[in-house]
């Protein structure tokens, strides 16, 4: 699927008239050509299925055998995306990403990548965890994949309720991570 930047930007000119501005006035004649590049590259990952990602960033590498039961989390990447209930900017975002290695390894920036490029939807929070604990599934042959996320939503901080200090912590647990206690363990003392 590709992002119609055309009609973003008849429709962003539309938008301006509802809100009773002047789409031609100085300061926003060139607004729609602005939001529809801007659109481009925020909602991204709205080209590409989890499948598409997957194989975008299936870079693996042979695990050692005497690290086979070594869990592998990289935390604390910054993403942000829209949610699809109000196109509201969710911010603030750290994700985590743990797994255990089933014979190969990812590459740890694909991680963040695949994290970023999720992110790059219209989405849910929740959303966001199954859809990246899916991919690395599906590079890394490994069923035991967490994926923890906490993030600010400006539909709830900036509209609505207006809470500005609240938070949303999400986890999505596949495989072991979901039955295993010391894994959870393990896993939550590294947050």
């Amino acid at each position: 699927m590709a992002i119609d930047t055309e009609a973003i930007k008849y429709h962003i000119r539309g938008i301006l008239e509802a809100l009773g501005d002047d789409p031609d006035r100085e300061g926003l004649i060139d607004t729609p050509e602005r939001v529809a590049r801007m659109y481009e590259k925020v909602f991204e990952g709205m080209n590409y299925t989890n499948d598409e990602i997957a194989e975008m960033f299936n870079k693996t590498f042979s695990a050692d055998s005497e690290g086979a039961n070594d869990m592998v989390i990289v935390k604390d990447i910054d993403i942000f995306s829209y949610c699809e209930h109000h196109m509201a900017l969710m911010y603030d975002m750290k994700v985590a990403i743990a797994y255990m290695p089933k014979g190969r390894v990812i590459g740890i920036s694909k991680l963040a990548r695949i994290a970023d490029m999720v992110g790059k939807r219209l989405q849910l929070q929740e959303r966001i965890g199954s859809d990246i604990a899916e991919i690395v599934q599906k590079i890394t042959g490994s069923e035991d994949v967490a994926v923890l996320i906490e993030g600010c939503h400006s539909c709830m901080t900036a509209r609505g309720i207006q809470k500005t200090n609240s938070k949303t912590v999400t986890s999505t647990l596949r495989g072991r991570f979901q039955t295993d206690a010391a894994l959870q363990n393990r896993l939550f003392l590294q947050r």
